[in-house]
């Protein structure tokens, strides 16, 4: 009995099928048009003979046979991307970098690119890690920013995670708020406000919850969710409106007549970790990791002042990590 010759371009088209589970938005992950890509999966069943998915007019699933090819398939890919990298011909990484204004990831960016000029990383910025991590599991993004502790344990179960930095938090008050000329807000002082921490927006609940994690015993609420604003004037003219202070970090991207001032007595922080899906296999990615490290060696980064606050529940799953 002869074995068929297995097309990884077939696998591909598989994986990404059982991850969309949903033929048309696979297509467009692919950039192949919809019949080809229909094609190339009944091809991939006819050569195994099997039948991988269950086709209605509502839904795609997997058959028992397609759950089980799913594993093998990724490693095969996986070690078809290693191979490929090992010979210089690595597809580009793509890396978020949540927002064009925060710091972190744009100088571990920097410090990767020296340290690995032929690796191309391409950025991207997908605004909250919990976004992201959707995009990291269906392979549009290869590595994110962000508190992993505050995901949901499902998606938790498909990423990985280095941490990278403890940034101090700060707040963003209108220039006429009463805390405005104070050079560091004490926490206490924010006793009876009204704090906007991104409350409703689908893409960012992990620092909601640490909003809520922060403010709780402390008399201070978090602002009920409101319209999401994209850019700059749209986030100024919604502060304007509502009057309310803003959660942020030191090093927040200053706004038009706002002030940003650090927040002490405690110094609250937010763990930010390098997340990548599982079994991820590329040599840009190494090199990530490595500026990570380096800077948070070099700046202190994972250093926690003796006054400084974190959830428990990061302290715990970082400690796993280490």
């Amino acid at each position: 009995m002869s074995v068929p010759h297995l097309d990884p371009r077939l696998l591909r088209a598989f994986v990404t099928v059982a991850e969309e589970l949903h033929f048309t938005r696979a297509a467009v992950r692919l950039y192949v048009a919809q019949q080809a890509l229909s094609r190339d999966v009944r091809r991939l069943e006819r050569d195994l003979g099997a039948e991988l998915f269950v086709r209605t007019t509502r839904q795609v699933t997997l058959t028992a046979d397609g759950e089980r090819l799913l594993p093998y398939a990724r490693r095969v890919l996986a070690a078809q991307d290693e191979l490929l990298a090992a010979f210089g011909q690595a597809r580009p990484l793509f890396l978020d970098l949540n927002s064009p204004g925060l710091a972190t990831g744009h100088r571990v960016l920097r410090r990767a690119r020296e340290l690995a000029p032929e690796h191309e990383i391409m950025a991207r910025f997908e605004s909250g890690l919990t976004g992201a991590a959707t995009e990291l599991l269906a392979g549009r993004l290869d590595a994110s920013f962000g508190r992993y502790a505050g995901l949901d344990p499902a998606l938790r179960a498909g990423l990985d995670h280095q941490p990278v930095r403890y940034e101090p938090m700060a707040i963003a008050l209108p220039e006429a708020h009463r805390l405005a000329a104070l050079p560091e807000v004490p926490l206490a002082a924010l006793a009876g406000e009204t704090v906007y921490a991104g409350a409703g927006n689908p893409r960012t609940p992990e620092w909601t919850d640490l909003a809520h994690r922060l403010f709780a015993g402390r008399g201070i609420a978090v602002a009920p969710p409101a319209p999401l604003a994209v850019g700059v004037e749209e986030f100024e003219r919604l502060m304007a409106k509502t009057g309310h202070p803003v959660l942020a970090v030191v090093g927040f991207p200053p706004l038009p007549r706002t002030v940003v001032r650090p927040l002490v007595d405690p110094v609250p922080l937010s763990p930010v970790s390098l997340v990548w899906r599982k079994g991820l296999a590329h040599p840009a990615l190494d090199t990530v990791r490595r500026a990570a490290a380096e800077l948070a060696a070099e700046e202190g980064w994972l250093r926690r002042p003796e006054n400084g606050w974190i959830p428990a529940i990061d302290v715990s799953v970082n400690s796993v990590q280490d």
